[in-house]
Order: C-alpha cells, then sequence, then structure tokens
C-alpha cells in the first residue's frame, strides 16, 4: 500500500491520516474538503500532503468521511473516478440506505461499507487524534460483495491500527446505532437547550454545572452539520428509538409525581445493570 485520499478532513478524516503515517511513514496521504479552511489546515499541520479535488488513479484506498447526506452523490462519483485497484470506504453513520442505493452500481465490488466506533464532540482538523481508533471497534457492512483482494488492503490497515472488526448486516446496524449512539446524541441535544431554555443567564449554568451534568451534556456540543443528516437518514429508527425513550420517560416521571419511591428505586437498579454490561465490555 503506497498511497491514500481522504475526503472529509475533520475529526474522523484526519485521525484516519495521524494513524496511518504514525504506522505507515512512507505512506502518501492526499486529501480534500469541500471547507477551503479544513483543507488549508489539513495541509499546515500536514495531515495531507497534497490537496487533491480528484484521486490519482493509483491510489490503493479512498476513505470517505463526510455527512451522511453527501455519501450517496460522492461514492457514485468517486467509483466513477477511481482505477480499478482501488478500494472506495465510507465512514457514515448509516449503512442500509446507502447500501441498497449502491447494490447495482457497476464498481459495487470496489467499495466496502464501514463504521468507526470512535469519536468525540469536536469537529474539524484541529479535533484529529493519531490514537482515536485504537483498540475500538470497525463495524463492516456487506462485506462479501467487496472484492477479496481489495478488501484485503482494508483488513491490513485496520489491524495495524488495533481496530476490532464486527460484521454486521446494514439494517442490523443502523437499528442498533439508534438506541446506544443517535439517542444519546439527540437527548444530549434537547437536554443542553432545556437548560439554555430555562437559565437565561449563562453563568448560572457555568456555576452549578458539576460533573453529572457536565458528562451527561457533552454530545450536545457535537457538529449539528454531521449529526442533523444522521437523524434524518436513520428516521425511522432514530423515531422508534424516541418512542422507547419516551415512554420510560414517561412512566419515570409518574413515579415521582405519585411518590413511588420502591418504584423509582426499582427502575434506577434495573437501570444500574449497564455498569456490568460496560465494565464487561471494557
Amino acid at each position: 500500500m503506497k498511497k491514500i485520499h481522504i475526503i472529509g478532513l475533520g475529526l474522523l478524516g484526519g485521525s484516519f491520516a495521524l494513524a496511518a503515517k504514525k504506522i505507515y511513514p512512507e505512506l502518501e496521504i492526499t486529501g480534500f474538503d469541500s471547507d477551503s479552511g479544513n483543507l488549508d489546515l489539513a495541509l499546515d499541520m500536514q495531515l495531507i500532503s497534497r490537496g487533491l479535488a480528484v484521486p490519482d488513479k493509483d491510489t490503493d484506498i479512498v476513505i470517505l468521511a463526510t455527512p451522511v447526506d453527501t455519501l450517496f452523490a460522492l461514492l457514485e462519483k468517486t467509483l466513477d473516478q477511481v482505477g480499478e485497484n482501488t478500494l472506495v470506504m465510507d465512514f457514515g453513520s448509516t449503512k442500509d440506505q446507502l447500501c441498497r442505493q449502491m447494490s447495482q452500481h457497476p464498481k459495487r465490488q470496489q467499495f466496502l461499507a464501514v463504521h468507526p466506533i470512535a469519536g468525540t464532540e469536536n469537529s474539524g482538523p484541529r479535533a484529529a487524534q493519531a490514537d482515536l481508533f485504537d483498540g475500538n471497534v470497525m463495524i463492516i457492512c456487506e462485506m462479501e460483495k467487496t472484492d477479496v483482494h481489495l478488501k484485503g488492503m482494508a483488513y491490513e490497515i485496520f489491524d495495524a491500527l488495533n481496530l476490532r472488526l464486527r460484521f454486521m448486516d446494514p439494517k442490523d446496524h443502523d437499528l442498533h446505532l439508534a438506541f446506544v449512539s443517535h439517542l444519546s446524541h439527540a437527548t444530549s441535544f434537547v437536554l443542553g437547550k432545556t437548560v439554555i431554555d430555562k437559565t437565561a443567564d449563562e453563568r448560572n449554568i457555568l456555576d452549578m454545572a458539576g460533573s453529572g451534568f457536565t458528562s451527561t451534556v457533552r454530545l450536545a456540543k457535537s457538529s449539528p452539520e454531521m449529526w442533523g443528516p444522521i437523524f434524518l437518514e436513520n428516521k425511522s429508527n432514530v423515531l422508534e428509538a424516541f418512542d422507547s425513550y419516551i415512554e420510560h420517560l414517561t412512566a419515570f416521571r409518574k413515579k415521582i409525581a405519585e411518590d413511588d419511591i420502591d418504584g423509582l428505586k426499582a427502575d434506577m437498579r434495573e437501570a444500574n445493570r449497564i455498569r456490568d454490561i460496560l465494565d464487561f465490555k471494557e
């Protein structure tokens, strides 16, 4: 592997560039970002060596790390541009619709649908971290539809980055992510807005914000440009997650209203089980 091209030079794209350069010092990394400021910054930070609107024909892997609502058109365009020995991967947080849209593409075998379960609430090239992917999960969908030799390059770099591979059906991926990722981001945004609306004096928020509030609302600092499209692309699953969450929240509210201390404690003990699950995962 000699050359990688990254489209979208924010947190994920930039972090992948840093990690790949650390492991493969001789690797040439080119890139592009529709935000000229991000592109200039990525060049200044030496995340990429050259800014290219179109990847070179001899590029081994092209990575698409842009908002999910841009991926279908960008993926089609990119596949049309690359040579027959180039693999194209997307880092999008939704997979079902994209995989269905790409099912009949003549170069479908050159596409690998992946989703790194890694990130922070920060965005842009300055948010890039060389160790962002280390030890985390990379979900791969419909791997059987990708050329075996091309996806071998991806597996090689995933292994070098210490990523743990998980293979999922695109529909299952989107449903599960709606509950464990998309819902948590949405509720964090709503919590942040609720507190801001209630407290006109922002200093009061800062003065009274403890670690519980800070950790719970952390995701509200995430990029609306990235998360707005995710909520709409995964609309049906996100709404299902919301319905379940609202049902549980309403039941919890009812127990408070009725002074049902035993019911409250029972619900909280049930929720405490998440600690064992997360401890086991870690």
